[in-house]
């Protein structure tokens, strides 16, 4: 739901075309990971429902590079929007 405020917003705050890309399109890389990591998920539900270490590892890596796309699109907002403030 974010994402629908962060990418006009990202590109009403970017001053040139650079920047746009920078604001939204890491906004859009998110999404883009996120939907990737529930693919993951689903396939290893979809496959067994039992505990099994690879699938526990399969999951925690999807999700994983969720979280280091949320730190690059924060990385990306601070350092093109903090010489602003």
């Amino acid at each position: 739901m974010a994402a629908f405020i962060l990418v006009p917003v990202g590109l009403w705050l970017g001053e040139d075309s650079i920047e746009q890309v920078l604001l939204a399109g890491s906004i859009v890389m998110v999404l883009i990971v996120e939907l990737l990591n529930s693919a993951v998920e689903a396939v290893v539900d979809r496959v067994s429902h039992e505990h099994h270490e690879l699938s526990m590892r399969a999951k925690d890596y999807g999700s994983a590079a969720v979280m280091l796309a949320l730190a690059a699109a924060t990385a990306a907002w601070l350092l093109v929007l903090a010489p602003r403030l």
